[in-house]
């Protein structure tokens, strides 16, 4: 398994001036991290702007700067050599990784003029055939699964759905399994579970809630209620059937916290893994 990504990831010194922000870079990272740590082999693309315009190039727009015959054959080019490699491999990618807005390598959307426009870059268009995402979506991939614990049910199904995420390429902070299992814990140890789950709750990217039951968790609640405040993207799973009013599932505060999804199939249809 492998993806393709846009060589600004791993150099951003090919974008043009002045657009990198110091965010970006530590976007460009976490995608990344998420091939070294998910075990995600990483195919480059060539820069076609660079190749056509040089490194010290100016911001500009696909009819400013790109649409000439020209550059029409660079990306011509690139694209036979990019697909001779997937002749080599044997496969097609799992996916392609852009960066949106980029007159060459936008999946999302583009400066076809100075005005942003949804579609592909110019070369990005050329591999219409592989589903694509930008860099944005594809890095957030550290999941913290907060959930109830206390029985072998909870934790048989807690585990059931890491290990779910796991073969989508997340990386997974399941609590059960770094000590949070027992109730015999003397204060310090309860001291030391709250810390190394309330750091993998502040690095996570996205928390996954169990919510099932008369109510929800209160463990569950608090970690729902400090991403939230964290501007955590949280997505709820409730597979009970019971309701707390006509227009709740649950308690209303956590409803409007995040999306409440019903199955695992809907918590992966939101998720859109690209794996």
């Amino acid at each position: 398994m492998y993806v393709l990504i846009a060589a600004c990831v791993k150099n951003p010194n090919l974008r043009a001036k002045g657009i990198t922000k110091p965010s970006d870079i530590a976007m460009f990272n976490r995608c990344l991290d998420r091939c070294r740590d998910c075990g995600i082999e990483t195919l480059f693309l060539p820069c076609p702007e660079t190749v056509y315009l040089g490194a010290d190039r100016e911001p500009g727009s696909f009819l400013e700067r790109l649409n000439t015959k020209e550059f029409a054959a660079i990306i011509d080019g690139m694209e036979k050599e990019v697909r001779a490699e997937f002749e080599r491999r044997g496969s097609m990618p799992a996916c392609i990784v852009g960066v949106d807005s980029s007159p060459s390598c936008g999946v999302n959307t583009v400066y076809i003029t100075d005005v942003k426009e949804r579609g592909r870059g110019a070369f990005m268009k050329r591999f219409s055939d592989i589903p694509a995402y930008d860099v944005s979506e594809f890095s957030m991939y550290r999941i913290y699964l907060a959930a109830p614990l206390f029985s072998e049910a909870e934790r048989e199904f807690n585990a059931k759905i890491a290990g779910i995420l796991r073969e989508k390429k997340y990386l997974v902070h399941l609590p059960q399994e770094v000590g949070d299992d027992s109730s015999t814990r003397d204060g310090a140890e309860t001291g030391r579970i709250f810390e190394y789950n309330l750091k993998a709750l502040k690095e996570c990217d996205i928390v996954v809630a169990v919510i099932d039951g008369a109510d929800a968790d209160s463990g569950t609640a608090w970690e729902i209620g400090y991403a939230f405040a964290a501007g955590k993207r949280i997505i709820m799973l409730r597979t009970d059937f019971r309701r707390t009013g006509d227009n709740e599932a649950v308690n209303l505060m956590l409803e409007e916290s995040g999306e409440v999804v019903g199955s695992v199939a809907e918590l992966l249809g939101v998720l859109n893994s690209p794996f």
